[in-house]
C-alpha cells in the first residue's frame, strides 16, 4: 500500500531516556554519548559544522567494498542485517517440526536464497514460462495485460496501486502514476551538463545489451538502443520531481471513464483485467498523480512496436528477478545498478541479502522474532513517553510564535493532539498464513509473495482503511511520518546509539533521537505535511496570511540548500528536498527547546569542557555522520528527496541562534548567516 510516507532519514524528563540499548553499544561514542576521537578541531564550526564534529572520522573511514557508504546510519543498518541473520541460523538449528508456521516459512525462503547450488543448477528453467510468454505478446493490449499482473511486477510508463485518499483518509484510493525507467530518474536520460551521466547512460545501453545476450537473445544492441530510445521518450514525458511531491498537483481524482477519456491512447481495461479491482462500469474513483504526463505516455504507448515492449519488458523482468537467478544474470544486474550508479565493487554478501529478502517480503513475520529479543516492552514504553515530551514541547513551542495567528495556532495545537505515535512494533501483527512458501522454488516464493501482497490490498478496497497498520517493519533503520494519518513511527531498530544511547548524556540523546522525533513530528508542518489537517485529509487549515508568510519562509530556506554543491556542477534540489530540509530545520529547534526544558531550570552541567548545547549540538552533527561514493551521492542529489547527510547539519544548525552562542561562531565565518536571514519556522 502506498501511504504518504516521510521518512528520515511538556516537561522532558532524565528518565525519558531510559531505553533500552545493547550494554556495550556506547563504547563507540566515549563514556557520555560523543566520540570526540571523531572531531577536527582545526575547523571552526562555523566554517564546516559536519567536518568539527566528523572530520576526523572521515579522513581515515573506509567505505566497505559491499557498500555505497559508511556512517550512522550504515553503522545500524549492518548491525540489524547482523540480527535478521542470527535469527534465521537460529530457526536452521531448530528441528523444523518445533517451528511455528511463519518460522518455517522464514527458514525455507532464507535457505532457498542462500542454495546457490540449487539456483545454478535450475538456471534459467524458473523463469522460462514468464520469458516464454513475454515473448508471445502480439497486441498492444496484451502487452498492458502483462503490465498490470500482479504476480510479474512489471514495469510500465504507467503503473497503478493502492493509496489512502487525501480527501478521505478512511477510505482507501486506487492511485495512477509515472513509473517504468531502467535508470533512477529522468535526469539520467535528459541531463547533459554531465560528463558522468554521459558514461552511465552509454554504460546502461550496454548493460541492456548484455542482458539480453545472456538470456538468449539475438541482436541485442539494436534491442537495447530501441529500449533506450523508448524509455529516454518517457523520461521527456515524465514529471520532474520537485513537481511529484506537490499534493495540490498530484490530488487528480477522476473516474476510471474519465480516466480513460483523458488518455485514450492507453488499454485501461486490459491493464487492470488481472487487478481483481471491480471498476464498477467505469465510475470506480481513480487518483491521478502526473496528470499532464499520462496522456502523453499512453501515446508513446500506442505509437511504441509491440516488439520493443517485449524487450522493454524481457529486460526489466531480468532486473527486477536477478537475484533469483543464475550468477551471470545477478553479477551482470550488479555490474551495473551497484557499481557503475553506486560505486561498489562487491555485492552485499548472501547473507545479509537473503535477511533483507525476508524482510521484503515477510517483514513482520521477521520482526516479531526482532523486537521479542532486542527490543523488550520497557524499550518500546519508555519511547512512547519520549515521544509524548517532544509533542508537549511542540505545542508549547507553537504558542510562542510571533509570526502565526490565533486560529491557525489553534488548528495546529488541535493536529499535535491528534498525532498517532507508532513505537517499535505493530500492536497487531500480519497474517501470513495464506502464503505459500516452498523451500525449492526461490522465484516462485517471490512472485506469490508479490501475489499474496496485492491480494491483500485490493481485497479492501471498499473496506474503511486499517489504521494499526505500519509502512515499515521493525528491523528498518529509519522513522517515518505519515500525513495522511497524521502518525509519527519509530521501528525498533532506530533506538540505537548514536540516535540513543542509554548511557549517554541526556544532551546528546536530545540532539539524536530527540531530533529525530522532532523531525518527523515537523513533517506534519512542513511544506506539503501542512496541507493536511488533524484528522489527515488534504485540506488548508490556514489563514491566507499565515500560509503566505510560512511560505516566504520555507522559499528563504531552500534558498539556502539551493546553494549548496556537493558534487561539482551539482547543486542540492532545494524544491524536492524541501520537506526534509524544513524537518530537519524544525526537529532541531524543538529538540533543543525540550532539552532546556527537562533542565528544570537548573543550569546544564559541563562535562568535558562541552557546555549543554554543545554536547546537543555535536550529538546533532554525529547522526549525520557518512562518507559517500560519487556515484551514489549523484544518484541522491537526482533522484532523493533528502539533502545529502553531510549537508543535513550544516544546513539546520546555521538556523538556530542557540547554535551561534553555543560555539561563538561569527561573521566572517563561511556559514554564519546574520540574525535577519536565518530561517526560524517553529
Amino acid at each position: 500500500m502506498q501511504l504518504r510516507m516521510i521518512a528520515l532519514a511538556g516537561l522532558l524528563a532524565s528518565a525519558a531516556f531510559a531505553v533500552w540499548a545493547e550494554p556495550a553499544a556506547h563504547t563507540q561514542y566515549g563514556t557520555w554519548g560523543v566520540d570526540l576521537s571523531a572531531m577536527d578541531k582545526s575547523v571552526k564550526p562555523g566554517d564546516d559544522y559536519f567536518t568539527y564534529v566528523n572530520g576526523a572520522w572521515a579522513k581515515t573511514a573506509v567505505i566497505p567494498a559491499d557498500r555505497s557508504s559508511t556512517g550512522s546510519f550504515q553503522d545500524l543498518r549492518i548491525l540489524s542485517e547482523k540480527r535478521m541473520q542470527e535469527i534465521a541460523a537460529s530457526l536452521d538449528a531448530k528441528p523444523y517440526d518445533q517451528l511455528t508456521d511463519e518460522e518455517k516459512k522464514l527458514r525455507d525462503l532464507y535457505d532457498a536464497f542462500m542454495d546457490e547450488k540449487q539456483i545454478e543448477t535450475n538456471g534459467m528453467a524458473p523463469a522460462k514460462h514468464d520469458l516464454d510468454a513475454i515473448a508471445h505478446l502480439n497486441s498492444l493490449k496484451a502487452v498492458a495485460v502483462a503490465m498490470g499482473d500482479p504476480k510479474l511486477q512489471l514495469a510500465s510508463p504507467i503503473s497503478f496501486g493502492i493509496g489512502i485518499n487525501d480527501k478521505n483518509p478512511n477510505a482507501y484510493s486506487v492511485n495512477i502514476y509515472q513509473s517504468g525507467l531502467g535508470m533512477p530518474d529522468r535526469d539520467y536520460y535528459l541531463r547533459k551538463d554531465d560528463a558522468d551521466l554521459e558514461k552511465t547512460r552509454d554504460a546502461y545501453k550496454k548493460h541492456l545489451a548484455t542482458m539480453f545476450a545472456l538470456a538468449g537473445i539475438k541482436d541485442g544492441e539494436k534491442r537495447a538502443q530501441a529500449v533506450y530510445d523508448l524509455e529516454y521518450k518517457m523520461a521527456e514525458a515524465d514529471w520532474p520531481n520537485a513537481d511529484r511531491r506537490d499534493e495540490d498537483k498530484i490530488y487528480n481524482p477522476m473516474t476510471f471513464a474519465e480516466l480513460k477519456a483523458m488518455a485514450p491512447q492507453f488499454p485501461w481495461d486490459s491493464f487492470f483485467k488481472l487487478s481483481g479491482i471491480p471498476m464498477k462500469d467505469g465510475q470506480r474513483q481513480v487518483i491521478v498523480a502526473e496528470k499532464t504526463a499520462i496522456p502523453k505516455l499512453a501515446a508513446i504507448f500506442a505509437e511504441t512496436p509491440v516488439a520493443t515492449w517485449r524487450d522493454y519488458l524481457t529486460a526489466h523482468y531480468l532486473h527486477t528477478y536477478a537475484d533469483y537467478l543464475p550468477k551471470a544474470i545477478d553479477d551482470e544486474n550488479f555490474a551495473f545498478y551497484g557499481t557503475v550508479l553506486q560505486g561498489n565493487s562487491q555485492q552485499l554478501p548472501r547473507g545479509a541479502r537473503a535477511a533483507h529478502l525476508l524482510d521484503n517480503l515477510m517483514g513482520e513475520a521477521l520482526g516479531k522474532l526482532y523486537v521479542a529479543k532486542y527490543f523488550p516492552p520497557e524499550a518500546k514504553a519508555k519511547a512512547l513517553e519520549l515521544v509524548h515530551n517532544l509533542l508537549k514541547a511542540y505545542e508549547a513551542d507553537i504558542q510562542t510564535l510571533d509570526w502565526m495567528s490565533a486560529e491557525t495556532k489553534a488548528k495546529a495545537e488541535d493536529k499535535i493532539h491528534k498525532f498517532t505515535i507508532k513505537i517499535g512494533y505493530p500492536d497487531k501483527w500480519r497474517d501470513y498464513s495464506a502464503l505459500v512458501i516452498k523451500r525449492d522454488d526461490l522465484l516462485g516464493d517471490v512472485q506469490r509473495a508479490n501475489v499474496f501482497e496485492w491480494n491483500r490490498e485490493s481485497r479492501r478496497i471498499d473496506e474503511p482503511t486499517d489504521k494499526t497498520e505500519w509502512g515499515m517493519s521493525p528491523p528498518t533503520v529509519n522513522a517515518y511520518n505519515n500525513s495522511q494519518w497524521n502518525e509519527i513511527v519509530f521501528p525498533a531498530a532506530i533506538m540505537q546509539p548514536p540516535f540513543f544511547d542509554f548511557n549517554a548524556d541526556d544532551a546528546v540523546n536530545y540532539g539524536g533521537i530527540g531530533a529525530v522525533i522532532g523531525h518527523e513530528i515537523s513533517h506534519g508542518f512542513d511544506d506539503q505535511g501542512s496541507k493536511f489537517d488533524a484528522d489527515g485529509s488534504f485540506n488548508n487549515w490556514w489563514t491566507p496570511e499565515d500560509r503566505k508568510t510560512f511560505d516566504a519562509k520555507t522559499k528563504a530556506l531552500g534558498e539556502q540548500y539551493a546553494s549548496y554543491e556537493p558534487l561539482p556542477g551539482l547543486h542540492i534540489n532545494a524544491e524536492f528536498t524541501m520537506g526534509e530540509n524544513v524537518a530537519d530545520n524544525a526537529g532541531i529547534a524543538i529538540a533543543l527547546k525540550a532539552y532546556h526544558i527537562s533542565l528544570g531550570g537548573k543550569p546544564a552541567p559541563v562535562i568535558d569542557g562541552f557546555t549543554g548545547d554543545q554536547r546537543f549540538y555535536l550529538g546533532f552533527g554525529q547522526i549525520w555522520r557518512s562518507k559517500m561514493r560519487d556515484g551514489a551521492l549523484r544518484q541522491q542529489l537526482l533522484s532523493n528527496e533528502h539533502s545529502p547527510a553531510m549537508w543535513r547539519p550544516i544546513g539546520a544548525v546555521r538556523n538556530q541562534d542557540e547554535w551561534y552562542a553555543a560555539f561563538d561562531v561569527k561573521p566572517g565565518d563561511k556559514f554564519y548567516l546574520p540574525p535577519d536571514k536565518r530561517v526560524h519556522l517553529w
